[in-house]
């Protein structure tokens, strides 16, 4: 018998241990929640999930933001990885975390904005991480410059990205293409090389 939604995201049949693990309470609206209600997706056979997590645009106090934005995600994110892995699922699951951008290295201050002790939005230099679907785990790929600002070594451009995701998807980057306008586009662009040293 099939599972109905309300029975799906009824959290407070999850043991008492999975709670405390991803510091989820059933019924209160959280990031955690969100986390749990994933891998219960994920074991159903849902294909892609992704979850949103907003307020990290801190052009304003920027490390009481930070410090108020991963108290909400570290434990959710890691319990996640850690309940895949021990379901064996995280094998056949890509878990990528990450934004479109980074923050600037140094200060951004605007008093007529209200804004102090902040940091702008900075594309030249930025982290994501991916666990699992066949991905090298406790590798640290790439570095910035002593101050953050800019790629020093291992650059992997967005586009690189997404063709070694791809790849691990079951697709050839250089093949999945769409026709609009006269022109053949493809998700990598006319770019994008798969990294082969991200891969188990």
């Amino acid at each position: 018998m099939q599972e109905s939604a309300p029975e799906l995201m009824d959290l407070s049949k999850e043991s008492k241990e999975t709670l405390d693990l991803y510091g989820a309470t059933p019924g209160k609206p959280s990031y955690a929640n969100n986390c749990l209600l994933a891998r219960r997706l994920i074991e159903r056979g849902v294909r892609f999930v992704q979850l949103f997590h907003e307020a990290w645009d801190h052009h304003s106090e920027v490390v009481k933001g930070v410090k108020s934005q991963c108290k909400q995600t570290d434990q959710a994110t890691a319990a996640l990885i850690t309940d895949l892995k021990r379901r064996g699922l995280l094998d056949d699951t890509i878990v990528i975390w990450g934004g479109e951008f980074g923050r600037t290295p140094m200060v951004e201050s605007d008093p007529d904005a209200g804004r102090s002790l902040g940091r702008d939005h900075h594309n030249k230099a930025f982290s994501m991480f991916v666990a699992g679907g066949g991905f090298k785990p406790g590798l640290t790929y790439g570095e910035t410059d002593e101050l953050g600002f800019n790629v020093a070594t291992d650059p992997v451009h967005v586009h690189d990205l997404h063709a070694t995701i791809l790849q691990q998807l079951g697709f050839d980057h250089t093949k999945l293409t769409f026709r609009f306008q006269g022109r053949d586009f493809r998700l990598t662009d006319v770019a994008g090389n798969v990294i082969e040293k991200l891969l188990a």
